[in-house]
């Protein structure tokens, strides 16, 4: 089905909210699903991913269930983890935070769940930076700056180490949606969340 991107960042910002997340964190995923359903990806399918794992879900591989401050990141210079694997929304919402760090070289995010979660921080952090971003998630590549999206090969769903550093984007832009679309499946798994508000 297909739904405008304005509801789709609504939808995905209660989704996050009902599965825990404070309400600065859930902005900030109701603008990531935006970005990437914008660029032609499944952003909601990724969140539905993210949320179901947080959730404790047994399919969803996280032990922790709903321990946030398990799955922040943890700073050690370049390298950057969780106890069992990283939220790629308080990573990214990080990554973001801290664009310069990327002037300095790359930097290793490791085991992130959901990591094409990453694409739409990567894209602010190079906005801020006035460059590109160019992330390495297993055999997928890709570079994002502002709106901008170049992308040839998916994202693995996850976990998987991120690197991220700074370099010139190669390949074709992504073409931008006006639209998202979702599956059935999606959409229930979302609403679930989003009636904890």
């Amino acid at each position: 089905m297909s739904r405008s991107l304005n509801e789709v960042g609504a939808l995905a910002k209660r989704a996050a909210r009902g599965a825990g997340y404070s309400w600065g964190l859930a902005e900030e995923a109701g603008q990531a699903t935006r970005w990437l359903c914008a660029q032609g990806l499944d952003g909601c399918g990724a969140l539905a991913q993210l949320l179901r794992a947080v959730d404790g879900d047994p399919h969803g591989g996280d032990p922790h269930g709903g321990d946030s401050a398990a799955r922040a990141p943890r700073i050690e210079g370049r390298d950057w983890r969780g106890e069992a694997w990283l939220c790629p929304l308080t990573a990214g919402a990080a990554l973001s935070d801290r664009a310069r760090m990327l002037e300095g070289g790359a930097v290793t995010l490791h085991a992130v769940a959901v990591p094409v979660l990453l694409l739409p921080f990567a894209a602010a952090a190079g906005r801020a930076l006035g460059g590109t971003v160019h992330l390495r998630i297993g055999s997928g590549i890709a570079y994002a700056s502002g709106t901008a999206l170049y992308m040839d090969e998916p994202i693995e769903p996850g976990p998987a180490d991120a690197t991220v550093d700074l370099a010139a984007p190669v390949g074709a832009i992504r073409e931008r949606q006006s639209r998202a679309r979702m599956d059935d499946a999606t959409l229930a798994t979302l609403e679930v969340f989003a009636h904890r508000t």
